[in-house]
């Protein structure tokens, strides 16, 4: 009989309570099959040690005697319990804090198990766990799963429940992969992995199990993306952009520059996917200032001269308005039509944009979110281009793509990844990248400064600002409606306004009104402004290429790949730019992040370090990415598992055999649950 784990509520484990099961609801465990692949992240080693194999300052577990009578001392309501006990022909001074309660039980004679940190020298232990095997034990001898927890839910309560679990359902698990695969990798069965990830006998074992699951958790991944892709490319629904090559080569003779070579090749890719029927679903990545946004310009020009509109979505209203100036001064020349839509556009500016885009009078809109309300309508929506794709979810990518008939998807990142990750990573997508610099650009200068430097900072500030120059200075902000980082800003703003009385200082944050950051902005852009103090809302796009000095404040609270861009953000006229990292990092992995900032300044570089300091989740902004969050797997460390499991299963869903066979009927249930089958890939 088959039954569903997934359709089964975690209620129906015995132990489960309906307030426990409102706490669990809280880590995303709704059914028994959630709890089951609820995987610990560590685990505690309580299996019993000899003191002679062991080294300072490891954390250990012994079995001795107790011997002589224990110590009790207090300090206030802290106290601290001394206790002798032999191990191995060792006296060992054992020590607990705050556990004044076993005082009682340590009596002379009697065996106990200790856990705790082993200082040689001086022959003692500091126990953080202690249990008597007269008592019956649960943990010596083991390896004990550490799990995820908050909350009222505790460890061993976690423990409990899972093993219950496996109790009442463990021999339900199905299997899910091909028995092909299984041999050829020598796989764990499925039911055993799990189990043996929960409770394992040993680190073999555990380690064996991991990579079982490591492997399918990667292989339905990809799947899924290889599924979604091979059923996109069967379809011809797309539309056939016609536009010849000698118009596209009279729109780029018309820029004020010359492409690169690496322009060039994506430019051919992303033409020729245009011209094709299948829909596009292409990934550019590029660096800071590698010159996306005029590949993105061509093939708007594309889609409008065969006549269909384009629409570029943005994170932000700033972002918005700088590429409605450039494209406006791209294609006037040429009588095509750019407008903005965002969530300032209002009353009736904003009903007529929308009845010019359903009659086609507007070729191209450029927006933020508000490109996706219900009342955006297009006549002939060809192209859909997405700017800095991480800060947009996959559902709304999508619903922007069916405001048209499978229009074409071009989705940009400034947030450059090597290539055989992104195309493992974004399985759905072609990616095209632009490795070359614009030509004249120069590197940025990047140095790192503590605090107590700040009149140097200040007085280097000063030399670019009287030298005709401007200077960005960026305060940290988490969130937009973070008033304490705001408050910050401008604290600051008030500083250099008194530092800098003969210079206009401005400030800019996320709780202005979009007229007020517009205003700003376009007083830096014109130099009115010679300092413009900020938080990160000019992190993406901003492009003002009198600025040569970049200013951090507390750079050490920001990722690699967001000082990156922040750097970005000048460097971008002909003068030679700088940026001034200001930080007291007191953990290793600040102060990493600000010597791998000084030590390059290519992006694919600081990527590369950015994803080994903050793992994969944190770095591609995992609910955002479309990117789930996988329980096991870490696409850094088992990249080689990712490649395989990538190339298993193109081969699978590429194969008729695949589509019709019984044997592959669960990975075709799963495909379904996935939406796959329906042309959408769930968020």
């Amino acid at each position: 009989m088959n039954i569903n784990l997934d359709q089964i509520g975690v209620r129906q484990v015995s132990g489960v309570s309906a307030s426990k099961e409102g706490e669990l609801h809280a880590f995303g465990i709704s059914t028994v099959l959630d709890l089951l692949e609820y995987f610990p992240f560590r685990y505690e080693d309580y299996r019993l040690r000899a003191l002679q194999e062991v080294k300072d300052g490891d954390k250990i577990t012994v079995e001795g005697k107790i011997v002589g009578l224990p110590v009790l001392q207090r300090y206030g309501k802290k106290s601290r319990l001394t206790c002798k006990v032999m191990v191995d022909d060792w006296m060992v001074t054992a020590t607990w804090f705050n556990r004044h309660f076993l005082k009682d039980q340590l009596t002379s004679g009697r065996v106990i198990i200790l856990t705790g940190k082993w200082d040689q020298r001086r022959s003692t232990m500091t126990i953080t766990d202690s249990e008597f095997p007269d008592k019956g034990t649960q943990r010596s001898g083991s390896l004990q799963p550490v799990y995820s927890i908050g909350g009222k839910i505790t460890q061993t309560w976690l423990r409990k429940m899972i093993g219950q679990a496996l109790d009442q359902y463990g021999e339900m698990i199905p299997e899910v992969l091909p028995q092909e695969l299984i041999r050829q990798y020598k796989l764990m069965p499925r039911k055993q992995a799990i189990r043996q990830l929960h409770q394992p006998v040993d680190a073999g074992e555990g380690k064996q199990a991991r990579r079982r699951m490591v492997y399918e958790e990667l292989f339905l991944f990809q799947l899924k993306l290889q599924a979604y892709r091979s059923m996109n490319r069967k379809r011809s629904t797309g539309i056939v952009h016609t536009t010849d090559n000698a118009t596209i080569r009279e729109f780029v003779r018309s820029l004020p520059f010359e492409l690169t070579d690496a322009q060039k090749q994506v430019e051919l890719e992303i033409l020729k996917d245009m011209r094709s029927p299948h829909s596009m679903n292409r990934l550019l990545q590029g660096d800071v200032g590698s010159g996306k946004t005029v590949i993105a310009a061509i093939a708007l020009f594309a889609t409008v001269r065969s006549g269909h509109q384009g629409a570029l979505m943005v994170p932000t209203e700033i972002l918005a308005e700088q590429h409605v100036r450039s494209l406006k001064r791209m294609f006037e020349p040429f009588g095509i039509t750019v407008e903005m839509l965002t969530s300032s556009v209002t009353g009736r500016k904003r009903k007529d944009l929308i009845a010019s885009l359903q009659m086609g009078m507007t070729d191209i809109i450029v927006g933020t979110h508000a490109l996706i309300q219900e009342d955006v309508f297009f006549r002939s929506l060809g192209l859909v281009v997405t700017d800095e794709q991480h800060r947009f979810g996959v559902n709304q990518r999508s619903v922007l793509r069916r405001k048209g008939f499978d229009p074409d998807v071009l989705t940009m990142t400034a947030t450059p990844i090597p290539r055989t990750l992104a195309i493992t990573a974004f399985g759905d997508m072609d990616v095209s990248t632009i490795s070359e610099r614009p030509k004249g650009r120069k590197p940025i200068s990047t140095y790192w400064v503590k605090q107590n430097m700040m009149d140097r900072v200040m007085g280097f500030i000063s030399k670019e600002i009287d030298q005709g120059r401007q200077a960005y200075l960026i305060c940290p902000l988490i969130e937009e409606s973070d008033k304490l980082d705001v408050q910050n800003a401008i604290d600051l703003y008030v500083q250099m306004d008194q530092a800098f009385p003969k210079y206009q200082v401005g400030l800019l944050h996320g709780r202005m009104s979009a007229a007020e950051k517009e205003e700003t902005m376009r007083a830096f852009y014109s130099n009115e402004m010679q300092l413009l103090v900020s938080t990160t809302v000019v992190e993406v796009g901003v492009d003002v290429p009198n600025a040569t000095l970049m200013i951090i404040m507390d750079a050490d609270r920001f990722g690699l790949s967001q000082l990156h861009q922040l750097r970005g953000r000048v460097g971008r006229g002909e003068h030679e730019s700088f940026c001034i990292l200001i930080a007291d990092p007191k953990s290793d992995i600040g102060q990493e992040r600000m010597r791998a900032m000084t030590e390059t300044d290519d992006g694919f570089e600081v990527s590369r370090r950015d994803l080994e300091l903050r793992g994969p989740g944190e770095f591609f902004g995992t609910k955002q990415s479309g990117l789930p969050e996988f329980k096991i797997a870490d696409m850094v460390s088992d990249f080689e598992v990712l490649e395989i499991a990538r190339n298993d299963a193109a081969r699978l869903v590429s194969n008729e055999f695949f589509w019709t066979s019984p044997e592959y009927e669960p990975l075709r249930e799963f495909l379904n649950r996935q939406q796959v089958f329906q042309g959408e890939l769930i968020d």
